[in-house]
């Protein structure tokens, strides 16, 4: 089945919603956004704008009535609301059974469980006692991972419970997270990982899918810093983790870009820590590494076209962009990072820096994986978003100033 030069709906006008559409209008497909800021990423290029917010179902049966098929770019949304577009014959992708599932932390580890997939030991926990019983048994131990079942991302929603003492603050800090004092919790084995590794995989309506490469992922304070690809660890444990994907993929039964975020022990154990039901941070590296970039498969995957090739055209390194500090947004360093004929510069057009939001990312390519890290290591101190040194900007192009 095939809806080419039809309408898309999209839940959503962020970096990843303005990235789904730069690739949807190149097919000439219509495109309208739901989201509530006016001024989002994905406004200056989208066909229609539904300024609504993500919980009133009004946005989501005026989206519907714009759209041939639906998706999204991240899942705290309105799952009811598109569950009914679904059952009066609305196409939305990924399912909203896919969506559901994933969207709370403990339906989607019961469901990796269930299929044999490997996840760390977890449990439902609704007190401090249940925590605690956790540790006096001797079973999980400290440290253990206190996580909300739903709402968290970049770090928020999870607490590290390092030991006894931190039980009752960890529980207390993640019950009021949503607002609501019985905010579901879960409690999770801390795994001792060596790396942190993802796969984004796309499947299509009629089920064939492509996996990405396996990519080496760098956190900073619970943040995507850096993604390197291919992921330096051994063939046998990249062969393992693109397996992993692609069996989640199976039980999801996923129709469009997933990605699936791994622990990679140092016995060579692989778990699923997490599974997002759309493309990802990690896989901006596909826009210039791969043949075709995860955006473009997700959006082919969607309308019945045939997937592209995932392969890897030459090692890439990513880097995140984060605001420095608050304020109006100002980028400095690209006239000297462009001075790298391999290097992307990409910014997604948010008019007001936050420290530690999301402003953009570059991508360095090379022939040689080494040196492309070590560019791109270079080039992390030269372009800067709200650089709070600033307003010596030339220093900062001149990467004279310690960041």
């Amino acid at each position: 089945m095939s809806i080419i030069n039809k309408r898309i709906g999209i839940v959503g006008g962020g970096q990843l919603g303005k990235m789904m559409i730069l690739e949807a209008k190149r097919l000439g497909f219509y495109v309208t956004v739901l989201e509530p800021a006016k001024d989002c990423p994905a406004h200056s290029i989208c066909d229609e704008h539904i300024v609504s917010d993500f919980d009133n179902p009004a946005g989501y049966f005026e989206l519907a009535q714009k759209s041939d098929v639906i998706t999204y770019e991240f899942e705290h949304i309105n799952a009811a609301a598109l569950e009914e577009l679904e059952k009066s014959g609305h196409l939305v992708y990924p399912s909203v059974t896919s969506l559901k599932t994933i969207q709370n932390k403990f339906t989607q580890k019961t469901a990796l469980r269930q299929n044999n997939i490997p996840v760390p030991r977890f449990e439902s926990v609704s007190s401090i006692p249940d925590i605690r019983r956790l540790n006096s048994k001797d079973d999980y131990g400290f440290p253990l991972m206190l996580k909300a079942a739903t709402g968290g991302y970049d770090g928020k929603g999870n607490a590290l419970i390092k030991d006894e003492s931190d039980i009752e603050a960890a529980f207390n800090a993640l019950s009021r997270a949503n607002g609501n004092s019985e905010t579901a919790l879960m409690a999770e084995e801390f795994v001792d990982f060596e790396t942190e590794v993802s796969v984004i995989a796309c499947r299509g309506i009629d089920g064939k899918s492509v996996i990405y490469p396996v990519a080496e992922n760098i956190h900073k304070n619970s943040i995507l810093d850096t993604t390197i690809v291919p992921a330096r660890i051994n063939v046998d444990l990249l062969a393992k983790a693109a397996e992993v994907a692609r069996k989640v993929m199976d039980v999801f039964e996923g129709v469009g870009t997933f990605c699936v975020e791994l622990f990679v022990t140092k016995s060579g154990e692989i778990y699923v820590n997490e599974v997002a039901p759309r493309p990802h941070n990690s896989g901006h590296y596909t826009i210039e590494g791969c043949f075709a970039n995860q955006f473009e498969n997700h959006i082919r995957a969607i309308t019945g076209l045939p997937l592209g090739d995932a392969s890897l055209i030459q090692p890439s390194v990513m880097v995140n962009l984060l605001g420095g500090s608050d304020g109006v947004t100002n980028v400095t360093g690209i006239v000297e990072a462009y001075c790298d004929s391999k290097v992307h510069v990409h910014l997604y057009g948010k008019s007001d820096s936050k420290k530690g939001r999301k402003m953009g990312h570059f991508t360095v390519v090379d022939n040689d994986l080494a040196s492309a890290v070590n560019r791109a290591e270079r080039l992390k101190k030269i372009v800067l978003v709200n650089c709070p040194h600033c307003p010596h900007k030339q220093k900062c192009e001149a990467g004279e100033n310690e960041h």
